[in-house]
């Protein structure tokens, strides 16, 4: 008999969470002005708004926060994270920051000017404002199979070498500062990247003379994807993809409050030590001295720990295992989500869950809200809300997914959980003909908008 899958690891301290009644919910997030994201933590039951800071630190990452050297200047802790960078990714340039934003404003500060155009695969919300804002244009690259969710396809990720080349050829070779490869791409789904993609795009890209950029938030959760569904890496470790992935990479921005498993930090990496004395300047004005950039020793300290224990085969398989249990039971009862299951979450097809809410009355942030109050699980919303407007015509931008995304912490929630989220979903589905209608908008910022947005019942 095949033993059952269980956790590599054990649970050494709890925190108490409080289940709350509909009425309760219902005042809630009326007062939040429909916006999850203005909820207060004690008013959800299960949080997977985000996987961001949200996982739960090892022993030794605890241990490592005791031992963190918080000198202003040339502390350990700084050449703890910069041996550990160095040593899983194989750059030898970088700056901490104190999150991936913050990564991208140092970078983009130098990199990005007006006017310019960065292609990739459906860029991140914080890496598409970060361009917006500085008046120039992301172009998504990304395969049309992405914007297909129920097409099998390995590997959604993955960038369209036809689209690419399109912008490349067109535009100066000056207008162009780099070409993005997220891994995982978050937007379209967590979905990976191929080596065989990321092979491609660099030679393209070298041939344009481009340099490429890894958004790296989920590195090592696109290896493991590499490992399983790319024949060629199946003998590999983790690391040693890891370290053939970032061989095509010129620079990096990492968002380590994910892959990292850490509650705060981030960094940036680079080939050319010019770049990376220009980036200088600006973490200096932005983050902090170079050798803490935003992040205390002792956060340093836990994410090099965190950086080693992220790209271990068992806790990957375990990490990724939760979330396809969750896909696998909302597949298996008619759910629509994005296929194949990804990386960090499940995304919810929001047009085919609630097909009977207009599009323009946000459809996943209307899912989004009914999850909440039917059953105090906390989602986001991946759709219009995040996609802004366009900055030219200030017209609401549709994308081809409207999806509501399930974020999985790393190590904080049971099997239990995970049951009680498909539950309350199988339930709302059951009865998703009385969804008729959604939001509007009554505030909203200039750009990413999602994060303060104030909607009313329509």
């Amino acid at each position: 008999m095949k033993l059952p899958f269980a956790e590599p690891y054990r649970i050494k301290m709890v925190e108490t969470i409080k289940k709350s009644t509909k009425e309760d919910r219902i005042k809630w997030i009326t007062e939040a002005k429909f916006n999850l994201f203005k909820l207060k933590s004690e008013q959800v039951f299960i949080d997977l708004l985000t996987d961001s800071g949200t996982g739960a630190m090892s022993d030794k990452q605890w241990s490592e926060i005791m031992l963190g050297d918080e000198s202003y200047a040339g502390a350990s802790s700084y050449y703890k994270m910069k041996d550990a960078i160095q040593d899983i990714t194989g750059f030898e340039h970088f700056l901490p920051t104190h999150q991936g934003r913050a990564a991208e404003n140092v970078l983009f500060s130098v990199l990005i000017k007006q006017g310019d155009i960065v292609p990739g695969n459906s860029h991140f919300d914080t890496t598409k404002g970060h361009i917006e804002y500085r008046k120039a244009h992301a172009v998504d690259c990304t395969i049309d199979e992405a914007f297909e969710t129920t097409n099998p396809h390995p590997f959604k990720g993955n960038i369209d070498l036809n689209k690419l080349e399109k912008v490349l050829s067109e535009n100066p070779k000056e207008k162009i500062p780099a070409v993005i490869v997220t891994v995982t791409c978050n937007t379209s789904g967590g979905q990976p990247v191929s080596l065989e993609n990321i092979k491609a795009v660099k030679k393209m890209a070298d041939s344009y003379g481009i340099p490429v950029l890894f958004d790296s938030a989920r590195f090592a959760e696109n290896a493991y994807f590499i490992k399983l569904r790319e024949k060629a890496y199946a003998d590999k470790s983790i690391r040693e993809i890891v370290s053939e992935m970032f061989a095509h990479a010129d620079m990096m921005t990492m968002s380590s409050k994910k892959d990292a498993i850490v509650n705060m930090g981030g960094f940036i990496g680079f080939r050319d030590e010019e770049l990376f004395r220009r980036c200088s300047v600006f973490n200096i004005v932005f983050e902090g001295y170079i050798t803490y950039g935003g992040m205390s020793g002792r956060d340093m300290n836990a994410l090099a720990q965190g950086l080693y224990e992220g790209t271990e085969f068992d806790y990957l398989e375990s990490r990724i295992k939760q979330v396809e249990y969750l896909g696998q039971k909302l597949n298996e009862n008619g759910i629509p989500i994005q296929l194949p299951i990804g990386g960090h979450a499940i995304f919810i097809d929001a047009l085919q869950f609630l097909p009977h809410v207009p599009r323009e009355q946000f459809v996943a942030q209307t899912l989004g809200i009914e999850l909440y109050v039917e059953s105090g699980i906390r989602g986001v919303e991946i759709g219009t809300l995040l996609a802004d407007r366009d900055p030219i015509t200030r017209e609401n931008r549709y994308p081809k997914l409207e999806l509501l995304r399930l974020a999985i912490p790393r190590r904080v929630y049971t099997q239990n959980h995970i049951d009680y989220t498909a539950a309350a979903l199988i339930q709302l589905f059951q009865k998703r003909e009385a969804y008729k209608t959604g939001y509007s908008i009554k505030y909203e910022a200039p750009i990413m908008r999602h994060f303060t947005v104030e909607l009313e019942k329509i």
